[in-house]
Order: C-alpha cells, then sequence, then structure tokens
C-alpha cells in the first residue's frame, strides 16, 4: 500500500480513537458549565492542569522510547516486558508515597484535601495503561485501542450527566426513591472524580490482558538505554504540559483571590472550543509517530515527511478558519450558559496555537530519528519559559488574554526554532512557499472574520467557501494521486 494512504488509513483511525472519545467528552462541557458556576468550574480545570502535568512525570517519555526500540530490536518481547515493569514499579512507587503524604501534596497544590484520594487513583490507574495502549499502536491495531479509549470516555460520559444532571432530578422528583442515598447536594466536583475513577478501572481491566501474558524478563542494559532516550522527552513533556496548562494555575494563584477561580472557569470553557485543532493535530500526530520511526530506514523518508508537513499545512488550515468562522455556533452549542462566552476573544488566539503545537510535533521528526532529543527538550523548554514569563509578567493586567498570548508565542517560537534546528541535523525538503500560502490565507481570513466583521457568519461562509474552492483547485490532482494509487 502506498505509505501515504496507509499513513491517512491509520491516522484516520486514531483519529476515531481520538476524536470520538473526545468529542463525547466535549459534551461535558455544556454538562459542567450548566451545573456549575463558573468558579466551580475553574476548580475543576485547576485540578485537571495538575492532572496532566503529573501523567508526564509518571510516563517519564517512556512510550516514545518504547516506540524507538521495539522498531528495531530482533526481541521485541523483551522490550515491551522491560518497559511494562519499568512503569509498573514506578507507578507503585509513586501511590505508595502520595498516600503516605497525601496531606503535604494537596496543600502544595492548593487542591482540596476532600478530593487528593481521587486525584491520586486517576494517576496510577491511567499511568498502568501506558504501555498497553503503546503496544496497540505499535503492533498496528487500531481498531481495538478506538474500541477501549471509546469505551472508556464512554463510561465517563455518562456516569458524569447521571451524577450531575440525572441523579439531582431523580431525587427531587421522588424524594424516597433508591437514588436518594446516591445524592450529597454540593457534592459535583467529586460526582466528576468518581466517574474518571470507574471509567480509568474499566480501562484498565479492558487493558490488563498485556501484564497477564508478558513474560516479565528485565533488561537492565535496555533499559538505561531506554531511560537515556526517554528522560529528554519527559522534559520536554513537562514542556508542553506547562504551556497547555500552567496558565490556569498562574490564573488562579495570580489573580485576586475574590475572582480567580471564575476568571479561570471563563478561560477554561472557551479554551475547549479549540478542541477541534487538537483533535486534529493529536489524531495526526498519533499517527505519524509510528510511521516516522518505521519509515526513517527507507529510500528518501525526507521527501515523504516533507509531503506529509504539506497536507497536514493545508487540512488544519482548513480547520483554523472553520472554527473561527462558526465560533458563535460553537459557544452557543457547547458553552450554554452566558456568564462564560466574555473570555470569547481567546479563541482564535488559542486554535492557531494549537495549530503551531501541530506544526511542530510534524518537524519534530528531525531529532526523533537522530536520538537527538535532548535539542527536543531545549526548545520545549525555550516555550515553557516563554509561557511563564508572559503570563507573569502580563496576567495582573490582562487576566486570561495574557494566558491566551502566551501560549501562541510560546508555540509559535518552539515551531520555528525546531525548523531552524532541523535544517541544521536532519534537512528536510518542505515546501515553504505552499506551506505559508496556506497558512497566511487562513490566519488572514480568520481575522477578518473574527475581529474585522465581528463574527458575521454570512461573511464567514463566504471566506471559508472561498479557501476551500482554493484548495480544491490547488491539491486535487495530487490528492488524488495519493489516494486513487493502489
Amino acid at each position: 500500500m502506498n505509505p501515504l494512504k496507509k499513513l491517512f488509513k491509520q491516522t484516520f483511525i486514531y483519529g476515531l480513537a481520538t476524536v470520538l472519545p473526545r468529542m463525547l467528552s466535549f459534551i461535558l462541557v455544556p454538562v459542567y458549565t450548566k451545573a456549575m458556576a463558573t468558579g466551580t468550574y475553574g476548580e475543576v480545570a485547576v485540578i485537571f492542569s495538575w492532572f496532566a502535568i503529573f501523567n508526564v512525570f509518571l510516563a517519564y517519555g517512556m512510550e516514545t522510547a518504547f516506540f524507538r526500540f521495539n522498531s528495531n530490536s530482533d526481541d521485541k518481547q523483551k522490550v515491551v516486558s522491560t518497559s511494562l515493569l519499568s512503569i509498573l514499579v514506578s507507578t507503585l512507587v509513586f501511590l505508595v508515597v502520595a498516600l503516605t503524604f497525601k496531606e503535604s501534596l494537596a496543600s502544595l497544590l492548593s487542591i482540596d484535601f476532600k478530593y487528593i484520594s481521587y486525584v491520586i487513583i486517576i494517576l496510577v490507574l491511567d499511568a498502568l495503561v501506558i504501555i498497553p495502549f503503546a503496544w496497540l499502536r505499535a503492533t498496528e491495531k487500531p481498531m481495538q485501542y478506538a474500541i477501549v479509549k471509546i469505551t472508556n470516555v464512554a463510561i465517563n460520559l455518562g456516569l458524569t450527566i447521571f451524577f450531575l444532571l440525572a441523579l439531582p432530578s431523580l431525587v427531587e422528583n421522588s424524594p424516597e426513591s433508591v437514588f436518594n442515598g446516591l445524592y450529597k447536594p454540593n457534592f459535583e466536583v467529586s460526582y466528576i472524580f468518581i466517574a474518571n475513577v470507574i471509567a480509568s478501572g474499566i480501562t484498565l481491566l479492558m487493558m490488563f490482558k498485556l501484564y497477564l501474558k508478558s513474560s516479565y524478563v528485565f533488561d537492565a542494559v535496555l533499559w538505561k538505554k531506554m531511560l537515556k532516550y526517554s528522560i529528554p522527552i519527559m522534559l520536554a513533556g513537562v514542556a508542553f504540559t506547562i504551556n497547555e496548562v500552567f496558565d490556569k494555575i498562574l490564573l488562579e494563584r495570580l489573580l485576586p483571590e475574590h475572582i480567580a477561580d471564575e476568571e479561570v472557569g471563563k478561560y477554561a470553557a472557551c479554551y475547549k472550543l479549540a478542541l477541534f485543532m487538537t483533535l486534529f493535530a493529536t489524531a495526526f500526530r498519533m499517527g505519524i509517530e509510528p510511521f516516522f520511526f518505521s519509515h526513517s530506514k527507507s529510500e528518501n523518508p525526507q521527501k515523504t515527511y516533507a509531503q506529509i508537513t504539506n497536507y497536514f499545512v493545508i487540512l488544519g488550515s482548513v480547520i483554523l478558519l472553520a472554527v473561527v468562522v462558526f465560533a458563535d455556533v460553537l459557544k452557543v452549542i457547547f458553552i450554554q450558559n452566558k456568564d462564560y462566552w466574555v473570555a470569547m476573544p481567546v479563541l482564535p488566539i488559542i486554535v492557531l496555537a494549537s495549530f503551531f503545537l501541530g506544526i511542530y510535533h510534524n518537524l519534530s521528526v528531525w531529532y526523533k530519528v537522530t536520538d537527538k532529543t535532548k535539542v527536543g527538550a531545549y526548545i520545549s523548554f525555550i516555550g515553557a519559559t516563554l509561557t511563564i514569563i508572559i503570563n507573569y509578567t502580563f496576567i495582573p493586567y490582562f487576566s486570561y488574554m495574557a494566558s491566551a498570548v502566551a501560549t501562541l508565542v510560546a508555540y509559535g517560537s518552539m515551531m520555528f526554532l525546531s525548523f531552524y534546528f532541523g535544517r541544521m541535523y536532519y534537512p528536510i525538503p518542505y515546501n515553504l512557499r505552499k506551506i505559508g500560502f496556506y497558512l497566511s490565507i487562513s490566519i488572514v481570513f480568520s481575522i477578518l472574520s473574527f475581529y474585522i466583521f465581528n463574527q458575521n457568519l454570512i461573511i464567514g461562509i463566504i471566506l471559508l467557501s472561498l479557501f476551500l474552492g482554493l484548495v480544491y483547485k490547488l491539491e486535487n490532482a495530487t490528492l488524488k494521486k495519493i489516494f486513487l494509487k493502489k
């Protein structure tokens, strides 16, 4: 099969595995915003930000290291069992330490103590499925991967809707029913975490087969090599996560206490509308990451990598403009509480920032296939430093707008730095003229639609139609060659 066609096929399936669960979870945005005030939602957003940061530490880059060593190893079972044991032991150590010092941990993270046990359990359950999920991707089992992912979020979604919306209604209509024993007033945040615990636990059970059939052979030499490769990936991941979620934490800590959680809640809800770009970039990344390694030894892989980036930018440019054009429609559907809408001006900035991050992931192939992951870590830390400096400097004056701009500056800087260093270490013949052409037109049309014409839907649709027509005219012949070629 044409390698690009195979890539797009697997990306589509991984996209389903990512997009459908995220789209299901996206339904939680109106559920949360309907059931909770902006301040309560802000509290939840901050806790989920800490989830993201700890997930990176508990994975410590072992997933990417697994792909790297599994693709080149003659003894793949040894790679599986070594990485599985590594994550298992480190997760159990975290569990013991976190439970022992959970009061101090809650104080350090500014999380209400009554939630900290939920946080620890969810982190542990999610860490234990890192290698099983990576194994499914490495063995090209995207359908099984998709089923497990979708099941996880379907359970989470169903339980959250039940706890936050259905249960209060059932108790109100039938005070003497059996549901009265399940219901507690002002228990919304705990209900959210209970739903997460149940969903994560069932996911682990579905993925437990790999633990049962593993040979549990630990190769210390291999493990040290994997760790040497993975630690820079973890550091880069920490920096990525700082760029992605640390703004919510800083907003809570730098804004006046009486408005902090409310501002975080508004920002986090409108930030969620950029999820469409994040979903596209994530699905694409999950398809290309194994592809990059498996084709690194093929004839002229750089040409294929360049083509992949071209099409990512084209598709991403369409998504950027579409989300901006339909911003008013999206906010009515997904954020039904008007108290949150005041933060909508951040949306175009965050969508563009997510797009830059997706381009960065495509450009990052050079340091992954050349094992120069330290350079990737340095780039990520430059982005994280910019995020922290801009947030600390400007949040007191511009609130969440400063956070949105910080995200854009950080991801844009990382994108340009990766391109610059990539030309030095692993030159790839990117079609800069084409990339710049589509990207610039999409950005200009987005500015016109959102800011100049004040989100006028008719003008926005006209601009989007013009852009789609342009893409079709210029790319139709090439796309036919890729997808119709046997």
